[in-house]
This record gives structure tokens, C-alpha cells and sequence, in this order.
């Protein structure tokens, strides 16, 4: 990687020129070499403001290149016009080797034509992968620029969860945490927003919209805090949640409540756009449920759930339908039912990290098991095997072990890129996004946005 900001603006004069402002490539071959110095760069260089000049330079080739930071909205909306359906958005949490795990999923992109999918991020991955929003956009675009990819790509902050213990405590200060992350990543090109307050419904109220208050309220506050931050000519996909996942299974009758909620309490900010999709609960969890021996329990997922929601969201309100969370390691004959169920998005992490996890050398693999049991023994439950801990836990060694996981032998890391190809295929296939760019190339109008240069 780059030492100094003098080694880095000399790769950017070998690959391009800036005039008015505005970054020219000037050598794509050599940009095609380059680009893993600036990516490393922005994930592992010692001085903030290297790596600040490294995600900036990315973002700046990327848009150079047509590579587009945007918003699904308008997406959104033709599927709650129903103007286009039969496909179900794939959503994708990189926890690790982000760069080298988006560079497969471009690739599939461009191999099959595919413009719906979205990389996420978590507000809790955030923190446990350590990777903040400005670093994690940088390793997405510049892994489009390695692949040769071109036009909008979605980025979404997940699961902008609020804490309910902080929130009953005190509500404002939590308020300002949410806010203060969604700023971040909306200048670091995040322009889809899953704003997740659904750890606030209280089930023990006696009426559905009762229930729901605290929810819609906040949800509809955050629409109305991101409608103020939307960079002109872009209107930032944000998504609601009624059902917390893990919890009960949700009901028209619930969404039916937030909504009319929601949409009253929005309207108290002014004329704007709403949500654009609803996360709801089916009966997954994240990261599936570990048994004893570690392997994963059958879930008996509900998809009348989110074909009836999604029904609703359609035709009552115009949205694009419901969101699956938890799904990525349920078995893979059940993924060509969401499209068939009307489902718009769903969400996919943990059977990635899974595979990751399967192709490590046995030592490696030791080290970070052996760290997990040292370091995060409070979350340990009593009635947990160690086999159950450390599949719990395991997501939480890609933040301490970020650069070993990027350095990994090149034998072992093939391995790994290929296994995770063949899953992107098999899914993407199952959800019907194969040959959708054409949609996006309709729907979509992508807003070149460049943040002041920051050296």
C-alpha cells in the first residue's frame, strides 16, 4: 500500500488527471493494478488522513468510470406501481475481505446481467467488523473498478437499530447516536437506510397502533432527518421494520397500524417521500439457531407472511413489498419461494461468513477461536456447548483479525472466492436477478456526487 500522501498522488497521476475538480482516467490499464494499492491503503494505512485521501481517490475514479454511489427508490416505487416483478433484491453483509468478496459478486453481475443487489452493512457490523461506512463504500467501489463494472451501485446502511435499554433511559441521547451514524454514511454514499426501531414496540399495550408508537414515531423522525441530508436530484431509499427479528411473527394487522402511524406522524414534518419496503418477522433469526453440536436448526419459516404484507404494501400503500431478514442459512431449495411470495428484498449474511470460516486453515482457524474464548466470555450462556459459543461469537473475529483474513494464503483465499462465487450464483438465480440491469438502467438515474477532496 501507499506510505504517504505523496506515494498516493503519485498512483493517482499515473492513472489520472484531474481537471476542474473533476478526476479523468487517464490509464485504465494501470488503474487496474493500482487499484489494490488504494484499497489497502484506505483499510490499513496508519494516518487518518492517508486513508481519508485513499477512499476519496476511490470514489473519485469510481465516478470517473460511471461507477455510481445510489438510491433503489425509484426502483422501489415501479415495484409498488407493480410495473415490474417475478425478482427479490438480494441484499449482501460483507463482514470480512470485503473488497476481494464484492469482486465475485461484480463479476457475477457483469457475467448475468444483473443491476438489483444491494451491499449492506449493520449498524452492529460496524462495530465488531470495524468498518466504518467511508471504508466500507471504498472497498464495494473499488472492487467495481477491479471488475470492470459499470453504472449504480446500492449501498445500504442494515439494521440502524435502536437500543431499547438506552432508549428508556434516555431518548434523545439515543436519538443522536442513530442520527449521527446516518449522517456518516450518507456522505460516504450509503443512499438506502434501514431504519430499525422496531426493538421499541411494546407487545404488552392493548392495541396494535399502541404497540407500534414508539416505532412509527422514531421511523418517521428518521425519514424526515434524512430528507434534510439527501444530496440534490436523490431520494434516499429508507426501509421500516415492524417485527424485531427473533421475535413473534408479524401480521397485516401490525404493519396495517405502523403505517397508519407512521405516515400520519411523517406528515406533521411536511410533504415527502415515505418508506420505500418493511422488514417484518417470519420466523428466521440472524445467523440461523445454532444446536448443540453447532450445526443449524430447521427453521419453520411462514412466507404467507410475506406474501400477505407484501400484498398490502403494493396495492394500499405503494411500496415495493416486504423484507426477509435471517435468511442466508436456510437451505437453499427454499429461495425460489420469495420471488414466487411477492417478497422485494432479502437480506443475506451469515451463510457467507460461514463459508469463509469452512476454508480456513485449521490453524488460523484456532487462533481466532482461541482469541473468541478469551476475549468474549461474558457471552458465553450457561446452557451453550463451545461448538454452540463459537458460532455465535464467530462474526466477531473479522474486526481483530481484519488483516488476516485480507492475507491470507492466495491457495486458501481462491478457495474461498470460488465457493462464494458458486453461493452468489445459486442465490442470485433462486431470486430471478439475472438479467435485470435493464430495469435499473430504467428506473435509476444515477447522481454523480463527489465530496470536497479531502488533501
Amino acid at each position: 500500500m501507499y506510505k504517504t500522501l505523496d506515494e498516493l498522488k503519485e498512483g493517482l497521476a499515473r492513472v489520472a488527471q484531474e481537471e476542474e475538480g473533476i478526476l479523468k482516467v487517464t490509464n485504465r490499464t494501470q488503474l487496474n493494478q493500482e487499484i489494490d494499492q488504494f484499497v489497502q491503503t484506505a483499510v490499513f494505512a496508519d494516518h487518518e488522513g492517508l486513508k481519508a485521501a485513499a477512499r476519496w481517490s476511490i470514489r473519485a475514479l469510481a465516478l470517473a468510470l460511471d461507477i455510481v454511489p445510489s438510491s433503489i427508490h425509484d426502483l422501489y416505487m415501479a415495484m409498488g406501481r407493480e410495473e415490474i416483478r417475478g425478482f427479490t433484491v438480494p441484499a449482501i453483509n460483507l463482514r470480512g475481505m470485503t473488497y476481494d468478496v464484492a469482486r465475485q459478486v461484480f463479476k457475477l453481475a457483469i457475467e448475468k446481467n444483473i443491476g438489483a443487489f444491494i451491499f449492506e452493512i449493520a449498524k452492529s457490523e460496524i462495530g465488531y467488523t470495524n468498518q466504518r461506512p467511508s471504508e466500507y463504500a471504498a472497498c464495494i467501489l473499488a472492487a467495481a473498478i477491479k471488475e470492470g463494472f459499470k453504472g449504480p451501485v446500492f449501498i445500504q446502511g442494515d439494521h440502524f437499530q435502536f437500543n431499547r435499554k438506552k432508549f428508556s433511559e434516555d431518548p434523545e441521547t439515543e436519538f443522536e447516536v442513530i442520527k449521527g451514524l446516518t449522517q456518516e454514511a450518507i456522505e460516504a454514499g450509503f443512499y438506502n437506510i434501514d431504519i430499525d426501531p422496531s426493538t421499541l414496540v411494546q407487545y404488552s399495550r392493548p392495541t396494535l397502533i399502541e404497540q407500534q408508537r414508539e416505532n412509527y414515531e422514531c421511523t418517521a423522525k428518521m425519514t424526515a432527518f434524512i430528507r434534510k441530508l439527501e444530496p440534490e436530484g436523490i431520494t434516499i431509499s429508507v426501509g421500516g421494520e415492524i417485527g424485531h427479528i427473533g421475535g413473534k411473527n408479524s401480521t397485516v394487522e401490525e404493519f396495517e397500524a405502523f403505517m397508519e402511524g407512521y405516515l400520519k406522524t411523517l406528515k406533521e414534518f411536511g410533504d415527502m417521500p415515505g418508506i420505500s419496503k418493511i422488514s417484518v418477522q417470519t420466523g428466521t433469526a440472524h445467523g440461523g439457531i445454532p444446536l448443540p453440536d453447532g450445526t443449524v436448526a430447521k427453521v419453520n419459516l411462514d412466507f404467507e407472511v410475506l406474501r400477505s404484507i407484501s400484498e398490502v404494501a403494493r396495492k394500499k400503500y405503494g411500496m415495493s413489498g416486504a423484507v426477509q431478514h435471517g435468511a442466508s442459512t436456510l437451505p437453499d431449495e427454499l429461495f425460489d419461494k420469495f420471488p414466487e411470495v411477492g417478497t422485494s428484498e432479502i437480506h443475506l449474511a451469515t451463510g457467507f461468513q460461514n463459508i469463509i470460516y469452512d476454508h480456513l486453515p485449521e490453524e488460523i482457524k484456532n487462533e481466532i477461536y482461541n482469541y473468541l474464548k478469551q476475549n468474549l466470555k461474558s457471552e458465553w450462556k450457561e446452557d451453550w456447548t463451545e461448538q454452540q459459543f463459537i458460532y455465535k461469537t464467530r462474526k466477531k473475529g473479522f474486526g481483530p483479525f481484519k488483516r488476516l483474513f485480507w492475507d491470507l494464503p492466495q491457495e486458501t483465499k481462491s478457495k474461498i472466492m470460488e465457493s462464494l462465487y458458486q453461493k452468489f450464483h445459486l442465490l442470485f438465480e433462486k431470486l430471478k436477478v439475472f438479467n435485470t440491469q435493464k430495469y435499473v438502467d430504467k428506473y435509476i438515474k444515477p447522481v454523480k456526487v463527489l465530496p470536497k477532496r479531502p488533501f
